[in-house]
């Protein structure tokens, strides 16, 4: 049983009308199906681009896993769905923004040569690039998995898909699949050259040769308690703290809050905990499921879902133990540093789960931070000028 939560605050309210035109968004009012052609309308045009430009917009290890004849089939209905449902969304509300957007969209492809769009030439399969391909695929994955499960297994109902700072969490969203290349490259370049004299050990082709299931279970332990030191650094060292507090900034926990992270945090944690990865010689193929099981983990854990996983959550990161984790509730401050298992909580004294009882509030204890990806990328350094010891536990003992 979950304890009752409270009332939502007025940031998380049931929505009544858009902000994007006033109007109301309950079903019949042409609010649905704009913003399904307008999803449609940002899938198909995005596809087109890839395809004109794959040198440049697409991730080298896909573009030859893509099946172009379903492609063309699928972008072809993407497009005119997306289109007839922006001319529904036109017909039933007053202001024309949301089908409008949709068929401009659906047009745009369409004069990019739609479905038929010519397959770009790849004259520079290593050559840098930015993963518009990886954002698209990733962003249909993620909705058309979690927004599902967070509508019929909610832990609070009343949080709309849109919910505040949506846009904030859209757009590091994109940045991060959009970056990967860059990202990758800054992540693995430290343990690689620091490294390079582990790569002719033997230990690495012992532990290279061992099955999947140990080398992954082996990762598991590994990076979960490097994350856990690294992690709990950022909260108690100030500077470090200036980034990681962008993440909790997040009022609203969704499978989109995850992706809220400044650049700074997000390429310190991971080349750390690349390191022993790198140099123990796990396989191509572990190191691979174990980054699909961490992302779909990581999502999964700031989702707006009920869950408790019974026991299993005292074995395993849960949306609870993590959702207190982003709790600005004195009791929740730093608690629940793991990211996959809690018992370096429990070894170290920051494990915090009350039993079935869920946070009131997020975001950070005593302060709000701005919305806005640029206005975060700066916070850090400003900061860093006006409150140079400020940390997570700081903020607690203010009050």
């Amino acid at each position: 049983m979950i304890d009752p939560l409270p009332d939502a605050t007025s940031s998380d309210q049931v929505t009544t009308h858009s902000r994007v035109d006033g109007e109301p968004v309950r079903w019949g009012t042409g609010w649905i199906s704009g913003v399904l052609g307008i999803t449609l309308g940002i899938f198909g045009f995005g596809a087109v681009v890839c395809m004109r430009f794959p040198d440049w917009l697409t991730m080298p290890a896909l573009r030859e896993l893509y099946p172009l004849p379903v492609l063309r089939v699928l972008l072809q209905a993407v497009l005119v769905v997306g289109f007839g449902l922006g001319i529904i969304s036109l017909s039933l509300r007053k202001k024309p923004i949301l089908g409008g957007i949709a068929c401009a969209l659906a047009m745009m492809a369409a004069l990019l040569g739609g479905a038929q769009v010519p397959i770009g030439q790849n004259t520079t399969p290593e050559g840098p690039f930015f993963g518009l391909d990886w954002f698209l695929l990733n962003l249909f994955v993620w909705t058309t998995i979690f927004i599902p499960l967070e509508r019929m297994f909610a832990l609070r109902a009343e949080q709309p898909i849109f919910r505040h700072g949506w846009r904030t969490d859209l757009s590091y969203f994109l940045v991060s699949a959009v970056l990967i290349q860059w990202t990758t490259i800054a992540t693995l370049k430290p343990a690689e050259t620091l490294f390079a004299w582990t790569v002719d050990m033997e230990w690495r082709r012992w532990i290279g040769s061992q099955p999947i299931i140990l080398q992954i279970l082996a990762i598991l332990l590994i990076t979960d308690f490097v994350q856990y030191w690294v992690h709990r650094a950022f909260h108690r060292i100030p500077w470090l703290w200036r980034f990681h507090s962008i993440h909790h900034s997040a009022e609203a926990m969704d499978w989109l809050a995850g992706s809220r992270l400044h650049i700074v945090d997000v390429l310190v944690t991971r080349s750390l905990t690349y390191i022993p990865l790198f140099a123990l010689g796990f396989s191509e193929w572990a190191l691979v499921i174990y980054a699909v099981l961490v992302s779909v983990q990581a999502t999964m854990i700031h989702a707006n879902l009920r869950f408790l996983f019974g026991p299993l959550r005292y074995f395993f990161v849960t949306p609870q133990f993590h959702h207190w984790h982003h709790s600005d509730e004195s009791e929740g401050i730093d608690k629940n540093f793991a990211v996959h298992l809690p018992v370096w909580d429990f070894l170290f004294g920051s494990f915090f789960l009350p039993g079935n009882r869920w946070p009131r509030s997020y975001g950070v204890h005593g302060e709000k931070l701005p919305e806005g990806f640029v206005r975060q990328l700066a916070v850090p350094f400003r900061r860093a000028i006006n409150d140079p010891m400020r940390s997570s536990r700081r903020n607690s003992e203010d009050e």
